[in-house]
């Protein structure tokens, strides 16, 4: 697994989540249980969108000191156009989450420490997966057309199902959990489990949390081969991935408000993926450039945000939609 990035950023890097990590939860800490509001989730998301540049920035100096500023261009837009990606999938993460919140009605107090726990969760998977990927393309080059051809049909299976709508209640994860495991009918706090009839069982916050953990599988799944289109340097693989994934949660609170604005989005996101399927498997036939690669993956997001602003339904009236967003 060849990486350009010297050793010591790698150090930087892990240090930077992990100090990261643990200023939001002190934060969260202090704050104790309540509703984020669109000022503050538009706030953290500022901070993280920042602190994913700024790395790039210290990212381009580094490979600019060993192999020159040409060579650190480039890789700077790998990772530029790998975190544009991801963020832009994550999206979809975040309309799910919604629907399982909805589902569930679990109250805006107690997302934020859900978000946060799903988050981690995600960390170490995708960070897993990203090494095995990694680590298989330089075994096997052939994968890079199995992840191809995996993106290409998630593409249409995600264009197919846009603008229906989904059945939680039928969902066989749900099914298989609530057969696993007693749940009680009401919240207990921000405690996963409570006592009943002198029984320990679990609460609707535990099965959310399964249900989130679910979703960041499926959606590592389909987004870790997307950014392997992009680069198969496992440290802009990784970096680009993870630094997506800390503003998750900001951009939760931020998007929830507005989800119904950006209705044809799922649309553009399944041209994304379709895009770069095409593209990881075309890599040695012809190398579509970074730049373009990105100038269309920028294009895709732009159009569609601006269609489905165009197009979008009324939202509902300000009581009902405040109770939907966690009363942002």
């Amino acid at each position: 697994m060849d990486t350009i990035a010297p050793l010591w950023l790698w150090i930087f890097f892990v240090a930077s989540v992990l100090v990261a990590l643990y200023v939001d939860f002190v934060v969260l800490r202090k704050q104790g249980a309540h509703a984020v509001s669109v000022k503050e989730a538009l706030n953290w998301s500022v901070v993280w969108v920042g602190l994913s540049f700024a790395f790039n920035g210290l990212f381009w100096w580094a490979v600019a000191q060993d192999h020159g500023a040409a060579t650190a261009n480039t890789k700077a837009m790998e990772f530029l156009t790998g975190y544009l990606i991801e963020k832009s999938l994550a999206v979809d993460n975040i309309f799910v989450f919604l629907m399982i919140f909805t589902y569930f009605a679990v109250p805006a107090e107690f997302q934020k420490r859900v978000l946060m726990i799903g988050i981690i969760g995600a960390i170490v998977l995708r960070t897993v997966m990203i090494l095995a990927g990694s680590w298989l393309i330089s075994e096997f080059h052939w994968v890079l057309y199995v992840f191809g051809a995996f993106l290409v049909l998630t593409g249409i299976k995600m264009w197919w199902a846009s603008g229906k709508e989904n059945d939680l209640e039928s969902n066989p994860a749900l099914k298989l959990l609530r057969r696993l495991m007693p749940v009680s009918k009401n919240f207990d706090g921000e405690r996963f489990f409570t006592v009943e009839n002198g029984k320990r069982i679990a609460t609707p916050l535990l099965l959310v949390i399964a249900l989130v953990g679910l979703t960041d599988v499926i959606f590592a799944v389909d987004s870790i081969p997307a950014i392997f289109a992009i680069t198969t340097d496992p440290f802009i693989v990784l970096t680009s991935n993870i630094f997506a994934i800390l503003g998750l949660r900001a951009m939760y609170f931020l998007l929830a408000a507005v989800a119904a604005k950006f209705h044809l989005l799922s649309y553009g996101l399944a041209v994304i993926l379709v895009f770069i399927g095409t593209k990881m498997m075309l890599i040695d036939v012809f190398k579509i450039p970074v730049a373009v690669s990105l100038g269309v993956v920028v294009a895709i997001l732009a159009g569609t945000m601006w269609l489905s602003l165009r197009t979008a339904p009324k939202l509902p009236a300000p009581a009902a939609a405040e109770g939907a967003a966690g009363k942002e």
